[in-house]
This record gives structure tokens, C-alpha cells and sequence, in this order.
């Protein structure tokens, strides 16, 4: 299926990418390539790749039969399928012959492995120097650490991100596989800068991204008030808040309103006429931002009380009919498909899948008018598409598959 300007599968179409990766970051950032139209070619070992075999993720069944596994496949939709033994000479020409056609080759093995294999950024470079080369790592390609091997987990861990996501009691907080996904974000926009730069400037380029680094800069705002004040922020407890128009409140049927006004003198007026306590406005220990921050849990109690009168869709009803306020209902993953904002902007869409059938699926949230994106197939099963891209895109012969096949070199 295409769609967009002269039938265009999006920006992308026409950019062949080598995916050598497996888990999450790397998938995440050449599945984001194949969202905006880029040919993606899995290359997977031939026990595969390793997110395959999740079977229970954060006590969710990830196994759903025995071809469709919900880790693997929603992290690999839009991409081709092979499944290669790369320690074998015939393997390794076949992604070598794969090189050469494409313009990005993407990889997130533990510093060393590539080079082993004879499919290092030189070793590339040397049989295609026009193509971008992305490398995805735990800790960044230099430094004392940077074969040390990572998960998410560790480079949430020390980036900072444990410790800002977590209790004001300073116990660590699992913020389940953000590294991976961040960094993949950031992998992706890595490569699209490189492909810009070689259009521009015949310039080809290795382009490294990682975990420490990626979530780090995710935390930009928060670690740039540091450095520049020396004090780290603090951890917020929502019964002690700075500013009780930066926080959530529970409603009477356990649902959730937060809100987000950072300029609290300017909203507290309006805030209160919404919730029929016009006389906080002028409390001698309310009235002002400093007054609420020095008396923030008595207050918060009041508005904790407050709120639980309440089911969350009167309150909705009161703070649209306020005016000018910034609010938002908290909700959970289910709560997304049925969000018309969600809906509207396809940030969710529906695919029919050919085992699971009717299926809801992410697709990368950006939005072109001339180009628009689209998600045109699911995630391949282990070894898919080998034959016909070695015969259509690589020239081999019915007899040449036979013969790898027996030799173990494919599936």
C-alpha cells in the first residue's frame, strides 16, 4: 500500500536500510525509518532475534502464539525479513552484497562484535563508502566504558533517570525500557541528519548514539537548571509541591485531573471559582505563589477533599466551563485507542494482522501534507522475505537457495 505525493510511501521512499539490531533500540530507530517510507531489511540470526523469546514482560504475557510475539512485533513493524548465519563465510557475503545496494546499515551489538564479524564501520565503508552507518550503544563509542555491556535499565541507571523518576524516599524507579526508546529516537534522527549531509555535501558518516547519552538528553531542562545553579532538583512529593497548580488530584471514582500552570497567581482566581472556594483566592496562607509553597500541605489536603466529592467528568465539566485553565484527565494505555486527539491525528492506527486479526498499533507521530506516512505491514516472521530478496535484489538462483540452505546458511 502506498499513499502521499505521487504515490510515495513517505519523506523516505526510495532509502534502502540494513537493520542488524535486536531488543529495542536499534529496532525502534530503523522502524522509525520504514514509518517515513524507507525500505527496511531485518538481517536476524538464524535462532533470531532475541526479543522473540520474551515470554512475560512487567507481568504481561508477551507471547501471544507461536509465530506473534507483542515485544518483537511492535517494535518491527513496516521491515523485510532475512534470517543469516553470519559466522559463515556465505552469510557474511550476502550481507556484505545487501551493503552495497542500500544507503543505511544499522547495528546494536556490544562494542567488538561487528569488528569480529567483518562488519565494522570500515569493513562497510570499503564495499559501499557512500553509506551511513548507525551504531547504537550502551555508554557512547569512546571511554573507559564503552564496551562495557547495557540494557536500558543501566543506562537509565546512570544517566540520572532512576533517581529523578522516583519517590521522594530516594528509592530508585523503573521507567520500563525508556533508554531504549529514547535512544532509538535519537539514532534515527542521527541518521536523517547523515543522510541530509551526504545529499548536501557527499559526505558519508558513521553516526553513534546511546543510552547514557539519549537520556540524558532527555532530561535537558531538569539537568541544565543544575549545572548552571549547582543544586539537582528535588524529588517531588505531591503532598509538598512548590506550586499545588503543578500536580494531580484524585477524583471521587479514583480517576485522576492533573494540572499544569506554571504562573499559579495568574490561575489561582479562576481555579478556585471553579471549585466554588472563592474564599482561598484571598487566604491570608493561599493568596500568593509564595504562601501556597510555604503552606503547600495543608493546602493540597484541602484540595485532596475537595476533589474527592467529585467523579472526574463533573470536574472536567467545571474547569471547561472556568475558562482559562490547563488541565488534563491522567490516563491509563487502554484509555488511548478511544481518545479522539489520538484518533484524529493517527497516532494510533488499525491493522489487520494475519493471526491476531483486528490489531492497534503506534505509528511514529509526525504528520507531512505532501508525504504523508503509513503503516503498510506488520513485523516479518523469522526469515520471511530471505528467498526473495536474495533472488530479486541480490541475483542469486533457486539452486543458489538450495544450496545455502542445506549448507545452514539460511533458513
Amino acid at each position: 500500500m502506498t499513499n502521499g505525493a505521487n504515490g510515495l510511501k513517505g519523506p523516505l521512499d526510495g532509502i534502502r536500510v540494513i537493520d542488524w539490531t535486536m531488543w529495542q533500540f536499534g529496532p525502534v530507530s530503523t522502524m522509525m525509518l520504514a514509518d517515513l517510507g524507507a525500505e527496511v531489511i531485518k538481517v536476524e540470526s538464524l535462532d533470531g532475534d532475541h526479543g522473540r523469546q520474551f515470554g512475560v514482560i512487567a507481568g504481561v504475557k508477551s507471547q501471544l502464539n507461536d509465530d506473534v510475539n507483542a515485544y518483537y512485533s511492535s517494535l518491527n513493524r513496516q521491515k523485510l525479513g532475512i534470517a543469516v548465519d553470519l559466522k559463515k563465510a556465505e552469510g557474511l557475503e550476502i550481507m556484505l552484497k545487501l551493503v552495497e545496494k542500500s544507503d543505511v546499515f544499522v547495528e546494536n551489538f556490544r562494542q567488538g562484535v561487528a569488528d569480529r564479524l567483518g562488519l565494522s564501520y570500515d569493513d562497510i565503508a570499503a564495499r559501499n563508502p557512500e553509506i551511513i552507518y548507525g551504531s547504537a550503544s550502551g555508554y557512547g563509542p569512546n571511554g573507559p566504558d564503552s564496551a562495557k555491556p547495557a540494557f536500558a535499565l543501566t543506562g537509565e541507571a546512570r544517566s540520572g533517570s532512576l533517581w529523578w523518576a522516583g519517590p521522594e524516599d530516594g528509592t530508585p524507579y523503573n521507567i520500563n525500557g525508556m533508554a531504549d526508546q529514547m535512544a532509538g529516537i535519537m539514532l534515527s534522527y542521527g541518521i536523517l541528519g547523515a543522510i541530509i549531509a551526504r545529499e548536501r555535501f557527499g559526505i558519508a558518516q558513521r553516526v553513534d548514539a546511546s543510552h547514557l547519552g539519549s537520556l540524558m538528553w532527555l532530561g535537558g531542562m531538569r539537568d541544565g537548571i543544575a549545572l548552571l545553579t549547582g543544586e539537582e532538583f528535588h524529588r517531588q512529593n505531591r503532598n509538598r509541591v512548590g506550586n499545588v497548580l503543578w500536580n494531580y488530584y484524585k477524583c471521587k471514582d479514583d480517576k485522576w485531573i492533573a494540572f499544569s500552570m506554571s504562573q499559579g497567581d495568574r490561575y489561582w482566581p479562576i481555579f478556585c471559582r471553579a471549585l466554588d472556594r472563592p474564599d482561598l483566592v484571598e487566604h491570608e496562607r493561599f493568596a500568593t505563589m509564595d504562601l501556597r509553597r510555604d503552606h503547600a500541605e495543608e493546602l493540597v489536603g484541602i484540595l485532596d477533599e475537595l476533589f474527592l466529592a467529585r467523579d472526574r467528568s463533573e470536574w472536567e465539566k467545571r474547569l471547561d466551563e472556568a475558562g482559562d485553565l490547563i488541565w488534563e484527565r491522567v490516563q491509563s494505555i487502554m484509555d488511548l485507542p478511544k481518545d479522539p486527539q489520538v484518533v484524529e491525528n493517527n497516532y494510533l492506527v488499525e491493522f489487520d494482522h494475519p493471526t491476531l486479526g483486528r490489531t492497534t498499533w503506534h505509528q511514529t507521530p509526525l504528520a507531512f501534507n505532501k508525504t504523508p506516512i503509513s503503516t503498510r505491514k506488520m513485523a516479518p516472521m523469522h526469515g520471511e522475505d530471505t528467498e526473495n530478496i536474495l533472488i530479486d535484489l541480490l541475483d542469486y538462483t533457486w539452486d543458489d537457495i538450495v544450496e545455502l540452505k542445506d549448507g545452514g546458511v539460511i533458513l
